[in-house]
């Protein structure tokens, strides 16, 4: 299986228009791909709390049209990261977009633990409540988003709901980027699955970003990781492995809790 995580830059002085089109460019370059994954709210991103009101959409808003439209055109799944959705009722979520090769929605997801701290994200934004695994010819994804990465019992439910391949866009700040890395390859041990962690670089909303999108296997190998800037990072592994890891060491057999 080949993978392909867009590690995009935000840069203040790019308009989410034409953001939203070079990225979209960048997907179909991936043709070829069997899964291409972008980071948490890189429209807006995600440390700009002011804008995420300003530019909330509709789930069906441009950020789907233009999304489904690349993943079709590339012939790939995609993981579009998420966006600031907002619902008829006015509330806003931090929504996860994945679309079939065919450029349907095959699933979204609502963030469910917001970062912040009693600010932020934290009050601006609704908290989801469902978890999400989607079925691709080769994988079970399970779905989750950045800050979730600091919960295990999220990762356990997904690998209950049949996740092979956890999948964690994000905007990551540089200042916790050991965190990124140290976090990402356990959730990979301790579920004996793959992790496909998507980032974003640069600096957006004065908050430098950790980059180092990174991809790793069902024993806690590092299989690629990228540096700070935006960069496309390629991978190719074997979804099968997930099963030998899980039968030559049942660990996970041996759960009590």
């Amino acid at each position: 299986m080949r993978a392909s995580l867009i590690q995009i830059a935000v840069d203040e002085d790019e308009s989410v228009e034409t953001r939203r089109l070079r990225v979209a460019s960048l997907v179909r370059e991936q043709a070829g791909a069997d899964l291409v994954v972008l980071p948490e709210l890189w429209t807006t991103g995600a440390f700009a709390f002011e804008e995420f009101a300003g530019q909330a959409e509709p789930l069906e808003g441009p950020t789907h049209e233009v999304m489904a439209k690349a993943a079709s055109d590339a012939g790939v799944w995609l993981h579009a990261g998420s966006i600031p959705e907002r619902t008829p009722d006015g509330t806003l979520y931090n929504t996860s977009l994945l679309f079939s090769p065919s450029g349907e929605r095959a699933a979204s997801y609502r963030k469910i633990h917001r970062f912040g701290f009693d600010k932020g994200e934290a009050v601006l934004m609704g908290r989801g409540e469902d978890l999400v695994t989607v079925r691709l010819p080769e994988t079970t994804l399970g779905v989750a988003t950045c800050y979730d990465l600091r919960f295990p019992e999220l990762f356990r439910g997904l690998v209950d709901a049949g996740a092979e391949t956890l999948v964690i866009p994000a905007g990551w700040p540089e200042r916790r980027r050991e965190h990124w890395t140290l976090l990402a390859r356990a959730r990979a041990v301790e579920n004996q699955a793959f992790v496909l962690a998507c980032g974003t670089a640069g600096t957006h909303a004065r908050v430098p970003q950790a980059g180092h999108s990174i991809v790793v296997d069902p024993w806690g190998q590092v299989l690629a990781e990228a540096g700070a800037a935006e960069e496309v990072l390629t991978v190719e592994f074997d979804p099968g492995k997930v099963a030998v890891t899980r039968e030559q060491f049942p660990a996970l057999k041996d759960r009590v809790l």
